[in-house]
C-alpha cells in the first residue's frame, strides 16, 4: 500500500476527513512524501470518528451495505459500515490460516462460528469471510451457533462425522470453556482453533491443544489480530507461532525484542493493504475500509518488526525456525494500554495472571477467566486481588485458593521483574476470591469478559 496515495484518495472523497484536515491546517497538496505523511495528525475515535455523522466518515458520504457494532470495550459502542469488498480483502487473512495452517483446500472442513452473532462485529463478519473461501473453491461448510454453548455441543456431534476436520472460531476463553464443558470426543474430529480479541500465552495454546486433541499446536491454533474499526489486520502463521513459542520461555530475550518480558500476540500482515506505524509504544494503522482510516490510533500497545530483522534476532539467539515465510513484516500487540493494574508502582498485566492459571497444578480447577483489581480496604491499604472463575461443578475451597495464589505469584515473580522489584515481599501474595462458574457479578454468561477493573 502506498500510504500517500491512500491519503489523497481519502482527503478527496471522505467529507469528514476533509474537514479534519482543514481544522488542523493541513493542505493535502503539500503531502507528497512518506515523511510528509508521517507528520499528519493522528485520527482517533475521540477526535475523528465520534465527532462526525456516520455518512460523512464514508467515501462520498454514502454508508456501506452492512453495519457492524463494536463491542464497546472502551466505552460507548461504535458503528462501522462494511462492504463486500472489505470482506474479500480480509478473507485473504482467513485463507492464509485455513489454507496455509489447516490444509483446508484438501480437507472437507466444518467451520463452527462461536463469536457473538447479531450486530456485533465478530460473528457475521467471520461467517462472511468463511463463505468467501467457499466461493474460492475451499470445501468449507459454515455453521453459526454463536455463543450458545448448548447449541454448539448439540450441532457438532451431528455434523462433525461428515467432515475431515472441524474448525472452532471464537474468543480464547470461550473456546476453552466449550472444549472443557462439552464432554465430547474432540480428538476424533481433527479439531483446529481460530481465536481473536485477546492475547493468550503459549501455555494456554498447549493446554487447549492437549484437551482438544490437537497434535500440532503450531499449525492447529491460530490467532487473528483484528479490530472493529477495520476488521482483521494480521494473522498468526506457523512461522510467527514458532518464534513466539521460542520466546515464551525466554523473558530476557522477549524483553530485549519487545521492550517487556510479557509476551504479545505476534502476527504477520500484508503491507499491500495495511500500513502500520509505531508511535510511543503504540500502533497506528492506515487502510481502506468501509470507514477509510488514515494514521488511526487504536490505543493498542505494540510495534512493528521487519521480516529480516526478526529472523536475524532469533537466529542470533540460536533458533532456526522450521516454518518458511511468508516474507512479510510482523506486528506485535500487547493489547489496550489501559488494561493493566498499577500496584506499588508496578504494572501488573492480565497475561501474567493467565499463565499462573494455566499451570498443570491449577488448570483443572479453573476456566481461565478472572478479574484483576487493586482493592483498597477500610484502612486504605491496597491489595492485589484476583477473582477467579471455577470450572462447572467446582466449589470454592481453601485448598484451591491457596494453590491458585501460589501459582499466580510464582509466574508474577518469574515474568514481571517490575513486580518483583517494586512490590514489598509481604504484599506480593495476591488475595484470591473464587467464584462458581457463571457468577452473575464477575462472569455473567454471554457477556464479553473484561479482565481488569
Amino acid at each position: 500500500m502506498d500510504p500517500v496515495e491512500l491519503f489523497h484518495q481519502v482527503a478527496a472523497t471522505v467529507p469528514a476527513y476533509g474537514r479534519f484536515l482543514a481544522e488542523h491546517g493541513v493542505d493535502p497538496a503539500k503531502v507528497t512524501t512518506l515523511a510528509d505523511f508521517a507528520r499528519l495528525p493522528m485520527t482517533t475515535k475521540e477526535n475523528y470518528t465520534l465527532r462526525h455523522p456516520l455518512p460523512d466518515l464514508c467515501r462520498g458520504g454514502v454508508i456501506g451495505d452492512l453495519i457492524a457494532v463494536s463491542s464497546g470495550s472502551t466505552g460507548v459502542p461504535s458503528f462501522w459500515p462494511r462492504s463486500a469488498a472489505d470482506e474479500r480483502v480480509i478473507a485473504d487473512r482467513f485463507e492464509e490460516v485455513f489454507g496455509g495452517s489447516f490444509a483446508a483446500r484438501e480437507r472437507r472442513t466444518l467451520a463452527v462460528v462461536c463469536f457473538a452473532l447479531g450486530t456485533w462485529v465478530g460473528g457475521l463478519f467471520t461467517v462472511a469471510c468463511c463463505r468467501h473461501l467457499a466461493e474460492r473453491g475451499y470445501p468449507i461448510t459454515v455453521v453459526a451457533p454463536g455463543t450458545d454453548r448448548r447449541e454448539i455441543v448439540r450441532v457438532i456431534p451431528e455434523l462433525a462425522p461428515h467432515f475431515d476436520q472441524v474448525v472452532l472460531l471464537g474468543y480464547p476463553p470461550f473456546l476453552k470453556n466449550v472444549i472443557d464443558t462439552g464432554d465430547l470426543p474432540w480428538a476424533r474430529w481433527n479439531v483446529k482453533l481460530v481465536t481473536a480479541g485477546e492475547v493468550f500465552s503459549e501455555e494456554w495454546r498447549a493446554l487447549v491443544a492437549e484437551r482438544a486433541g490437537i497434535a500440532d499446536p503450531v499449525r492447529g491454533v491460530a490467532s487473528l489480530y483484528g479490530t472493529a474499526d477495520a476488521g482483521v489486520l494480521g494473522n498468526e502463521t506457523p512461522l510467527s507461532v514458532e518464534i513466539r513459542r521460542f520466546l515464551s520461555d525466554r523473558p530476557r530475550q522477549a524483553r530485549e525484542l519487545f521492550g517487556e518480558s510479557r509476551l504479545p500476540t505476534l502476527v504477520q500482515y500484508d503491507p499491500g493493504v495495511r500500513f502500520f506505524e509505531e508511535h510511543e509504544g503504540t500502533l497506528l494503522f492506515s487502510g481502506d475500509n468501509g470507514v477509510p482510516l488514515v494514521r488511526y490510533h487504536i490505543a493498542d500497545e505494540g510495534g512493528v518488526i521487519p521480516y529480516g530483522e526478526l529472523l536475524d534476532f532469533v537466529r542470533r539467539h540460536g533458533f532456526e525456525p522450521r516454518a518458511e515465510g511468508p516474507e512479510r513484516p510482523f506486528v506485535y500487540v500487547f493489547g489496550r494500554s489501559h488494561f493493566t493494574v498499577s500496584y506499588y508502582g508496578a504494572n501488573v498485566y492480565p497475561e501474567n495472571i493467565a499463565i499462573g492459571l494455566e499451570q498443570p497444578g491449577v488448570s483443572a480447577w479453573v476456566t481461565g477467566k478472572f478479574v484483576l483489581e487493586a482493592v483498597e480496604d477500610e484502612r486504605h491499604d491496597r491489595h492485589l486481588t484476583v477473582t477467579v472463575e471455577l470450572m462447572p461443578g467446582e466449589k470454592p475451597t481453601g485448598e484451591i485458593a491457596q494453590a491458585v495464589g501460589e501459582s499466580i505469584l510464582a509466574q508474577l515473580l518469574r515474568l514481571n521483574s517490575e513486580f518483583a522489584a517494586y512490590v514489598p515481599v509481604p504484599q506480593q501474595t495476591p488475595f484470591i476470591r473464587l467464584r462458581e462458574s457463571g457468577d452473575p457479578e464477575y462472569f455473567p454468561p454471554g457477556a464479553k469478559h473484561r479482565y481488569t477493573r
